[in-house]
C-alpha cells in the first residue's frame, strides 16, 4: 500500500461455497484465496471462523438424536428451552460457572469459559446445532500446512511465512457485544510480552502482554460479518511474531492459578 507505511490491510476471500463434512478445508480456502486476491505473501495471517472449521469436521449434531436428561428437561422447561439443546451444552460443558434465566456459562474441555460450552443453531440447518472443534490449535495448523505447501514450501517451520487464526464470538465479562477471539492458532505468536522493555517515557513495563492473536481476531470479523457468509479473510501487512511449535491458543486461557474470578 504506497505511502502507508505500517498499513495493516483486511481482506475480503470470497466464494467459498457451504462447507460440509469431510470437505478438504484447506484446499478450499486455498483456492478462493487465489480467485479473490492472488497468491498469499509472506507473514499473511489467514483467519478462519470455528464454523467453517466444524462443518469440515463434522462437529454438527442433529438434535433429533438426542435424549435429554433430568436435568436438561428441567432447565429447558424452566426457561422454555430446547431439552435436547440445553443436553447438548451440558454435555460439552466440563464444569457450569453460572446459570441465570437459562443462560449457561460453561467451561469447555478446551478451557474456554463461554455461553452455552460453544453450542451454537446460528448458519447452520433447522434443528441442528454446532460444536466446537475437538481441538482447534491441530485446525489450524491443518489448514496452515496445506497453505505453506502451495505457497511457500520451503519454509521452515522455526520461521514460519503463514500464520493462521481459527475464531469463535464470544461476550466478556462487565462489556456489552460479542467480539471474535482466538480459540486457535498455528505459526504466529498469540501474545506479545513486553515486559523488560522501556516505553518512550523510560518507564520500564512489568505486566504488559498483549493478546495479538485476539486482535487479529476481532479485527477480521470487522470484513468477515456475521451476515454475510465470508469465513474467511486475510491480513495483511502486520509485522507478527513467529511461534514455536508448541506456542497455540490455549496461552491465553487465563491459568487456574492467576484467575481471581473463579
Amino acid at each position: 500500500m504506497p505511502g502507508y507505511a505500517n498499513a495493516v490491510q483486511i481482506l475480503p476471500i470470497e466464494g467459498i461455497p457451504e462447507i460440509r463434512e469431510g470437505d478438504p478445508l484447506g484446499e478450499m480456502i486455498a483456492d478462493a484465496i487465489e480467485r479473490s486476491i492472488g497468491p498469499l505473501q509472506a507473514s499473511d495471517v489467514v483467519v478462519v471462523t470455528q464454523k467453517a472449521v466444524s462443518k469440515a469436521e463434522g462437529k454438527l449434531v442433529q438434535l433429533s438424536t438426542i435424549e435429554p436428561s433430568v436435568l436438561a428437561t428441567r432447565i429447558a422447561s424452566d426457561y422454555h428451552k430446547d431439552a435436547r439443546q440445553v443436553e447438548v451444552v451440558l454435555r460439552e460443558a466440563r464444569r457450569i460457572v453460572r446459570m441465570v434465566n437459562g443462560l449457561i456459562i460453561a467451561e469447555t474441555k478446551h478451557g474456554l469459559v463461554c455461553a452455552n460450552a460453544g453450542v451454537d443453531a446460528s448458519n447452520v440447518s433447522e434443528g441442528v446445532v454446532c460444536l466446537l472443534p475437538d481441538d482447534p490449535d491441530a485446525s489450524a495448523a491443518g489448514i496452515r500446512a496445506v497453505l505453506q505447501q502451495r505457497y511457500f514450501p520451503e519454509a521452515s517451520d522455526t520461521d514460519p511465512p503463514l500464520g493462521v487464526i481459527v475464531t469463535d464470538s464470544f461476550g466478556r465479562p462487565w462489556r456489552n457485544g460479542i467480539v471474535n477471539v482466538a480459540i486457535g492458532v498455528s505459526g504466529i505468536a498469540p501474545l506479545a510480552d513486553y515486559r523488560g522493555q522501556h516505553d518512550s517515557a523510560g518507564y520500564e513495563m512489568h505486566a504488559t502482554v498483549m493478546a495479538i492473536a485476539d486482535e487479529i481476531a476481532s479485527a477480521a470479523e470487522l470484513v468477515m460479518h456475521k451476515l454475510a457468509a465470508r469465513p474467511v479473510v486475510v491480513i495483511r501487512g502486520y509485522e507478527w511474531q513467529g511461534s514455536p511449535r508448541a506456542a497455540t491458543a490455549r496461552d491465553l486461557v487465563m491459568a487456574e492459578e492467576r484467575n481471581l474470578f473463579r
